[in-house]
């Protein structure tokens, strides 16, 4: 019976060792985990909901949410994609649904389904968990491995490294001759100190556009203030796509933001109309565009050095360009990031070049595969990140079974 160790309990190991289990029965598989808890990061997604997928059902639009990963998952798309995603896990008894933003949760809204899921079938099928198994050495024994842990001693056929973004396991895979391409923090808010969105905690824009001044990087999508200055998936969307270059940067830089995602001109002519058609009404009184919040209009008044008391009839033409320009093209100043603690996503891990994308297993040591984080592989927020863990589990368990 060919015996298989997978390094860590997260997402990523439970669901390559289920399918490789139900795939060939013979497998004699088993989970290590340093903690005492498996699933950990399923719990705690999406606010406790776990984001199980996005609903984008076509390989080259997927792909496009990968700052580091977008070629290498083209194939493995191919092969198991959102779709299949979908069906999997009706099939094992979970329903999910779509939001409006096409972020996609089980239709119970509890994360804990899909650990009783895992959990359930693993039991089911046999597959030892192992909590408190944390791995100190990984040695290859001719056609073996040996796996140390601080409790016991481990010989196996294969080895599924799986334990996400994990200093350790990468400092493992460096022993084992694969090369690791340092860490950056991936998705984070901007810290931004500017009075022009002090004390505006949880006000929001729909569609705002973000630029990181000096690159070509831009993102647009909602736009939240928080306590420590931007966030939202226009943001977090240009931190992942930018981490390496914010981190070079060493988190100073500065950002341009459009916050109606329009030309400059275009509001220009709308606030000219605004002056004809309405001379007499103040400006400060209220925002000419849904999208922008009374309040944060009142910034952007202020900030365009416009008295309360003026009404539109008193805007002189550089007034009126200055407005605009707060409104499409204002910039500000970010000094370091707020990440997402136990939701931390990095961008770094094993080299891509180094893997085989058909079973996910090492070019340079056969029977060592990697799947999920641990992969120099990272997304935007929305659940992509847990659909590289479905694709490269599926795929690796076709490895395992195969092999």
């Amino acid at each position: 019976m060919k015996k298989v160790i997978i390094i860590g309990g997260g997402a990523a190991g439970f669901f390559t060792a289920i399918n490789a289990k139900e795939m060939n029965p013979n497998l004699d598989i088993s989970i290590l985990e340093k903690g005492k808890e498996v699933l950990h990061k399923v719990k705690i997604s999406g606010g406790g909901r776990c984001n199980v997928t996005h609903a984008c059902f076509e390989p080259r639009a997927l792909v496009k949410f990968y700052p580091r990963g977008e070629k290498e998952l083209l194939g493995p798309f191919h092969q198991f994609m959102t779709g299949d995603t979908f069906e999997w896990f009706e099939n094992n008894g979970i329903p999910l649904k779509t939001e409006k933003d096409n972020r996609v949760f089980p239709e119970s809204n509890s994360s804990q389904t899909i650990i009783d899921c895992f959990l359930g079938k693993t039991e089911a099928l046999g597959i030892r968990v192992l909590k408190n198994h944390g791995v100190n050495a990984i040695k290859k024994q001719e056609s073996s491995w040996l796996i140390t842990t601080k409790e016991q001693q481990f010989v196996c056929d294969a080895v599924v490294m799986a334990a996400g973004s994990s200093k350790k396991v990468w400092g493992l895979s460096e022993s084992l001759g694969h090369t690791i391409i340092s860490p950056v923090p991936s998705l984070f808010t901007f810290n931004i100190k500017d009075l022009r969105i002090k004390d505006l905690l949880g006000i929001s824009v729909s569609n705002a556009t973000v630029k990181l001044i000096d690159t070509n990087l831009e993102a647009s999508g909602p736009l939240l203030i928080t306590h420590w200055g931007l966030s939202g998936p226009a943001i977090l969307k240009l931190s992942a796509f930018g981490a390496r270059v914010l981190a070079a940067k060493n988190y100073d830089y500065k950002v341009q933001v459009d916050w109606l995602s329009r030309p400059t001109h275009e509001i220009v002519n709308i606030l000219l109309s605004l002056k004809s058609k309405q001379p007499k009404k103040q400006v400060m009184v209220r925002s000419p565009f849904d999208e922008i919040p009374k309040r944060l209009w009142e910034r952007f008044v202020n900030a365009s050095e416009i008295p309360a008391t003026f009404n539109w009839a008193d805007l002189s033409h550089p007034q009126i360009n200055s407005l605009a320009n707060q409104l499409t093209k204002g910039v500000f100043t970010a000094k370091g990031k707020s990440t997402f603690k136990e939701e931390f996503v990095t961008a770094g891990g094993v080299d891509l070049r180094e893997i085989n994308f058909k079973t996910f297993e090492s070019k340079l040591q056969n029977n060592l595969f990697f799947v999920g984080e641990v992969l120099n592989i990272d997304a935007v927020t929305g659940g992509f990140n847990f659909q590289n863990a479905w694709t490269g589990g599926w795929l690796c368990a076709k490895g395992l079974a195969n092999n």
